[in-house]
């Protein structure tokens, strides 16, 4: 299967994967607050995500993009939606266009129909300085996403076996990049260990896309002829993957992902720690399924549902979410029990 079909058939089996109903953000209860002294008038969505300053706590994560024309015209009508909304898009690994230029329209159109929005550009942790800062320059990026997926590669047939120099290539471009790098998961979650690792080498942004969304290890089993079913269950739900990385490495700028579905899931994850939250396969299915005005709606329906947990938090702006009273239960309570010492202060 070349690279391009490979894209085609991520997207069909995204849209067409059965999410649990449940997952681990049904683990965090929100207490509520009867007296709020906010008025609905006076809330922001505005966030700052490290020096990126964004209109929404929302963004719209890397899906897709080297697939020719089919993943061309996804893009250019999520690019679409993101102008419209005033929210950040990324695009999806652009190592098929670094490797072959056919495919290089495919991801620049998000900029063609966006052309002042945020875009995160967005390479596999193989790629090279180089080939960081070209898809850097490709899409005019304002920020650079390197997400880690060797689960994914392992279980892929076709997939990478090498990752011993993917520490030193990390450090490279975060060095020397001149926009922002977010290291990201596909969603297996980064763990504290891993997050200690990345902040020695001078990464600033972690997005955790942790278990529960999109499951690239059943998408990929399903292509293999030796099955490895037992991995369908691996990763780090997202919820003790954002508790992990705030309470260990606190200086990290943290987006969360994976499994997110609405709104108040968005709220629970700033009040743990987040300072932005990602969605993908639920939009592309919204898009796919329906059309972009459609997938505005759904977008205003999130914006909403935050902003009604704001006044009901008694919090003006996403930022003053963080640390408002919640309880745990269930695994996750088990997992916090077990995995974070204490929960950071500021």
């Amino acid at each position: 299967m070349s690279r391009s079909e490979r894209k085609l058939s991520h997207i069909q089996e995204a849209i067409s994967q059965q999410r649990a109903y449940t997952n681990s953000f049904d683990d965090v209860q929100i207490v509520h607050q009867s007296l709020s002294g906010r008025n609905w008038e006076d809330l922001s969505l505005q966030v700052k995500f490290g020096e990126l300053h964004l209109s929404s706590p929302l963004f719209i994560n890397a899906m897709t993009g080297g697939g020719g024309l089919k993943t061309e015209e996804i893009n250019r009508k999520l690019a679409t939606v993101a102008k419209e909304k005033k929210i950040t898009i990324a695009v999806g690994s652009q190592m098929a266009a670094l490797k072959d230029k056919e495919q290089v329209n495919t991801y620049k159109v998000m900029r063609k129909v966006n052309p002042n929005g945020v875009i995160f550009a967005n390479v596999g942790s193989e790629a090279t300085l180089d080939q960081a800062n070209k898809a850097v320059e490709m899409v005019e990026a304002n920020a650079l996403q390197i997400h880690l997926n060797i689960l994914q590669e392992l279980i892929m047939p076709e997939g990478d076996r090498q990752f011993s120099d993917r520490l030193r290539k990390l450090e490279d471009i975060v060095s020397n990049v001149e926009v922002p790098v977010i290291v990201k998961e596909v969603g297996f979650g980064i763990s504290k260990e891993t997050a200690k690792q990345l902040e020695a080498i001078g990464v600033q942004y972690i997005d955790v896309s942790g278990y529960g969304g999109t499951n690239f290890s059943v998408i990929e089993n399903k292509r293999r002829t030796l099955k490895v079913n037992p991995l369908n269950e691996w990763g780090i739900p997202t919820v003790p993957s954002i508790l992990e990385v705030a309470a260990e490495v606190p200086s990290l700028h943290i987006a969360a992902s994976g499994g997110i579905r609405h709104g108040i899931d968005g709220v629970k994850a700033f009040v743990l720690g987040a300072s932005l939250f990602g969605m993908a396969g639920s939009l592309l299915k919204v898009l796919m399924e329906h059309d972009e005005e459609e997938l505005a709606t759904e977008i205003e329906s999130i914006h909403t549902q935050f902003k009604i947990a704001l006044v009901a938090l008694g919090a003006r702006t996403p930022k003053e979410l963080r640390g408002k009273p919640h309880v745990f239960f269930g695994k996750t309570k088990e997992w916090y029990e077990q995995r974070i010492n204490s929960f950071p202060n500021d």
